[in-house]
């Protein structure tokens, strides 16, 4: 049983208006390449090779990005151009689209992902969120299945940091790297948290998942859809059952869907790359000394 992957790709991206209006948020660039590429890469070192995207209107760009580009790749062979047909290649992962066709939540859309998934465990992730560590997120989350069986959540101690408006994790002793998950409080009170653990845009879950979301989508659809459908009430069914871990992450996580955050990505990644680093230490320090 072959562990899937989901990128969840529907939204508008209003935060980045103008640019959004035409370019998926999703392809917007570190540099040279667009932030869920790297989504992508993640998903691909946890071993995954099936990996759908949930789309929705407007997201072409999406769909032509990791398709190829026969006559462009044929150009960059005549002219010896080696490095840039290595840069246009598709990975190695099988990538398929679906749309949500109506904007009702996170919920809602991975019921999209149900005929895709099967009953394969699949890891659930966000674009917006960007995982830097020693370690891929994915693929700690697919092993942290391999040894229990559980869904597992990526989640982080924020220690001191407000953490109301997180979703925020209740967990039992820690066993290893992860901790079996009591339930999750989607942003409390300040004070009224259960800890400072938050939960991250990374998620392993197993088919259990389905029935619970099903359930829950004919309950809300019966109450007339007041609002966005979620997926937390499913998860927190799932942990009352005892079925659900959480992954104390240790990396960098970053939040492109902010504005701030995405500069600050855009920035580390220059940091890191051994092309950019050099120039882009020397342009931070002139620009710290700009008055």
């Amino acid at each position: 049983m072959g562990v899937k992957g989901v990128i969840v790709a529907a939204g508008y991206g209003s935060r980045f208006m103008p640019v959004t209006k035409t370019i998926p948020k999703e392809m917007l660039p570190l540099l040279n390449r667009p932030a869920i590429s790297f989504i992508v890469e993640e998903l691909e070192a946890a071993g995954i090779q099936d990996i759908l995207i949930i789309t929705s209107r407007r997201k072409k760009a999406l769909d032509d990005y990791f398709d190829r580009e026969v006559e462009l790749e044929q150009v960059f062979e005549r002219d010896g151009k080696q490095a840039a047909l290595n840069s246009i290649r598709p990975g190695s992962a099988n990538v398929f689209f679906v749309r949500q066709r109506e904007m009702l939540g996170t919920g809602h859309a991975l019921l999209a992902a149900r005929a895709f998934v099967g009953e394969d465990p699949f890891v659930v992730a966000y674009p917006d969120d960007l995982f830097f560590g020693e370690r891929g997120l994915s693929s700690e989350l697919v092993k942290v299945y391999q040894q229990t069986g559980d869904s597992v959540l990526a989640v982080q101690d924020l220690g001191d940091v407000d953490v109301s408006r997180y979703g925020v994790v209740d967990v039992g002793p820690s066993e290893g790297h992860s901790f079996p998950m009591r339930h999750i409080v989607e942003k409390p009170a300040p004070g009224r948290e259960p800890s400072k653990m938050v939960s991250y845009g990374r998620y392993l879950f197993t088919a259990d998942l389905f029935p619970l979301l099903e359930e829950g989508w004919r309950q809300f659809d019966a109450a007339g859809r007041p609002g966005e459908f979620y997926h937390i009430d499913a998860i927190n069914s799932l942990a009352s059952q005892g079925k659900v871990r959480a992954y104390n992450y240790e990396g960098l996580r970053l939040d492109t869907g902010q504005i701030e955050g995405y500069l600050e990505a855009i920035c580390r990644y220059a940091l890191k790359r051994e092309d950019t680093a050099a120039f882009a230490r020397d342009l931070f320090l002139k620009l710290s000394r700009t008055d």
